[in-house]
């Protein structure tokens, strides 16, 4: 085909597309569906940034903001909190008239923080619903066992809200589920059985809640790439079950519950695993060498356990972040495979047995550090050097050591907002570019002189030579 005709074919496409886009823009929503959502706006009692303005009666509600329609009936609600104003929410409950919208397969609330009350049973009439994501509001009660009614559902979150109680077991009924979100809520008890029916899931995230009992056996769940459990009260070893999971699994969160033993020697066949977290449960003995298979792993989270020496070295591309604080290593030096990483944006080696000078750490890269914990280490030297090499740096905490630097040679990244130099040999006086910061801390040095103005409390200072001036004593 030769290009002028190639383009009028594209032109002629382009046409018909834009008249099927204007006949359905033309077409008038249905009654039902504009009762349905001027009922859903009535019951929103706050809307300070004009969410729904849009939402006005006697105008094609197949124009409103956030409502998708298809042969003139909605078929999605997608309303959420503009992420350029901070302070958009909606207050309000979900009204029953939601029933209404007999064609609904997608309901979005998202970040619309205040919305409360319980769902109403009306939603589980509406048969075709495939996406559910009622994320971070205020909804609460049990969640309706009445879910497993809706066997159409792909997605499901109910992530970041104050659901109480159990994970209904009528969930398992939902086979053609893809997603389940129900972190960030105030959900208890054990995860139940059925959920190891949902062989299709890709992502599994109950993290935050209360729920109890031996990490479950998700073995039959074999498509699952994200599995997040943290922030619970599981107990016992990490099952091997787990193990059933390495093809696909690329992250995986167990921090913050109570598990007890070693890690196993399984994670090694996790050749996909991008993200591991396993930081403060109750782990013991060494890390198994095998580690150096994980290859492709990105995020890793070790910290607060009870883990010894010696830490394999890793055979990996580069590292994102890695925290291996408040175990009972004896590093002695920032390991080679860390320093080498090009990519690296947060490390966390807090009282993990550093035996070395400051300036004998050099990362192959320091442009992307966001944050830098080396507290409670047996550090000498001065990080100036490496500090002032960040650009994007959020956070640098060095306390309990034994640097030994000018203050005042120091250069603070804009994007800087924590440093923590408590307990060293600092030196000098306070720049006044510690204004910028949300949180200082450089007590129990040797800082001289009067300091900047600052919205810091007495203890930022106290323990110095000789500070004085406001919120310390007067200069003499």
């Amino acid at each position: 085909m030769s290009h002028k005709r190639r383009m009028c074919a594209l032109i002629c496409y382009s046409l018909l597309l834009l008249l099927n886009l204007h006949t359905v823009v033309a077409a008038a929503c249905h009654a039902d569906d504009q009762s349905g959502l001027l009922a859903f706006k009535a019951a929103i009692k706050h809307d300070p940034t004009k969410i729904l303005a849009t939402w006005k009666p006697g105008t094609d509600c197949c124009t409103w903001n956030g409502i998708t329609c298809r042969d003139a009936r909605v078929t999605s609600v997608y309303l959420s909190a503009p992420e350029d104003a901070p302070g958009a929410y909606l207050a309000g409950h979900i009204s029953p008239a939601i029933s209404k919208l007999r064609f609904l397969d997608g309901l979005y609330l998202l970040d619309l923080k205040n919305i409360s009350g319980r769902i109403p049973d009306s939603l589980f009439t509406l048969p075709d619903l495939q996406f559910v994501y009622l994320e971070n509001n205020k909804l609460s009660g049990l969640i309706p066992f009445e879910f497993g009614n809706l066997t159409k559902l792909y997605s499901l979150s109910l992530a970041g809200n104050r659901f109480v109680g159990r994970i209904p077991s009528s969930l398992g009924a939902l086979t053609q589920l893809n997603q389940l979100k129900l972190g960030g809520n105030l959900l208890n008890g054990p995860v139940p059985a059925a959920i190891g029916n949902l062989t299709t899931l890709t992502y599994l995230g109950l993290q935050n809640n209360m729920l109890i009992g031996r990490v479950p056996n998700f073995s039959t769940l074999k498509n699952l790439l994200f599995l997040y459990l943290s922030g619970n009260s599981f107990s016992g070893p990490i099952p091997a079950s787990i193990a059933s999971l390495a093809p696909k699994l690329v992250d995986l969160t167990l921090g913050r519950n109570n598990l007890t033993g070693r890690i196993p020697d399984f994670f090694s066949k996790f050749k996909s695993l991008d993200t591991l977290d396993l930081s403060s449960n109750r782990l013991t003995g060494t890390v198994p060498k095998s580690f150096a298979n994980l290859t492709k792993i990105f995020n890793l989270d070790l910290s607060r356990n009870l883990l010894v020496d010696p830490f394999p070295s890793l055979f990996v591309k580069g590292i994102e972040s890695l925290d291996l604080s408040y175990n009972r290593f004896n590093l002695g030096t920032i390991p080679k495979w860390v320093q080498s990483s090009p990519i690296i944006y947060s490390l966390k080696l807090a009282r993990c047995g550093l035996r070395m000078r400051m300036e004998d750490f050099k990362p192959a890269e320091t442009y992307f550090y966001d944050y830098i914990d080396l507290s409670e280490n047996e550090i000498t030297g001065s990080p100036v050097q490496l500090l002032n090499q960040t650009e994007y740096l959020v956070s640098f905490r060095g306390s309990g050591n034994k640097l030994k630097f000018d203050f005042e040679k120091l250069r603070f990244a804009k994007t800087l907002t924590e440093l923590d130099l408590s307990r060293n040999l600092v030196y000098g006086k306070v720049p006044s570019a510690v204004a910028q910061l949300k949180k200082l801390n450089v007590s129990y040095n040797h800082l001289c002189g009067k300091l900047p103005t600052t919205s810091f409390s007495a203890s930022a200072f106290v323990g110095n030579d000789c500070l004085c001036g406001s919120p310390l004593g007067a200069c003499r």
